[in-house]
């Protein structure tokens, strides 16, 4: 399993936000929507202020999910655990530019190991900072929020670097964008470039995850 082809727009429900008593039938719930991946949060109470997931839970619901696995290290050293996660099943790593010395070497190591991978940069970090190596990544993830916490409020001014970022890495990596994504802001960032949302509240805090998929489809132009 691979990023969803290029020239499609993607929503990777964010399991942040997901019961996390009912994991399985929270992922189960929006891959009956018709959504291709799903997005995990994984932080270390070290580079975010917050602990989330793990390889062990990750394993856990590979046994149980056909679909990608696009999982977001918020983690110090990230080639110290990247290995850990790909054993889990995870098809996608994106990584903080933030947290890496050497972020071509990850990426290189990571295609080895058959993953896909993206770079990641906080909001007030310049779209500069990721010039050398967003052209060697499948997915660019663009941060609207500070990382960490989940229901945070829409960053107009870091969703503007998409623009950049896709002048930058052309029409054949993906850009992804992270952070209070909902019906409202949905058109502003594809506007601007996104083709990869990632949408946490705005789909698990509705009784109806299918309607709630809907709603941001059709933000954007689409109707299941």
């Amino acid at each position: 399993m691979k990023l969803p082809r290029n020239g499609t727009i993607e929503i990777a429900p964010s399991i942040l936000d997901a019961d996390f008593a009912r994991l399985a039938d929270e992922i189960a719930a929006v891959e009956a929507a018709g959504v291709n991946m799903v997005h995990l949060d994984v932080m270390d109470g070290h580079f975010v202020p917050n602990i989330t997931i793990g390889p062990p839970v990750i394993a856990k619901l590979r046994k149980v999910s056909r679909l990608v696995f696009d999982s977001h290290l918020m983690i110090s050293e990230p080639a110290r655990y990247a290995e850990h996660f790909i054993e889990a099943g995870v098809n996608h790593i994106t990584f903080h530019i933030e947290a890496a010395d050497k972020p071509e070497d990850i990426i290189d190591e990571l295609h080895k190991q058959d993953v896909t991978a993206g770079i990641c940069l906080n909001p007030e970090t310049p779209v500069e900072a990721i010039r050398q190596v967003a052209p060697l990544c499948d997915m660019v993830l663009v941060m609207t929020v500070h990382p960490g916490f989940g229901g945070q409020k829409f960053m107009p001014e870091a969703a503007r670097k998409i623009v950049a970022i896709r002048k930058m890495v052309g029409p054949k990596i993906r850009i992804e964008v992270d952070g209070g994504i909902e019906p409202r802001t949905v058109p502003i960032v594809v506007s601007y470039g996104a083709d990869t949302l990632v949408a946490g509240r705005a789909i698990f805090s509705k009784p109806d995850r299918a309607a709630a998929i809907n709603a941001i489809r059709e933000a954007y132009g689409q109707r299941s």
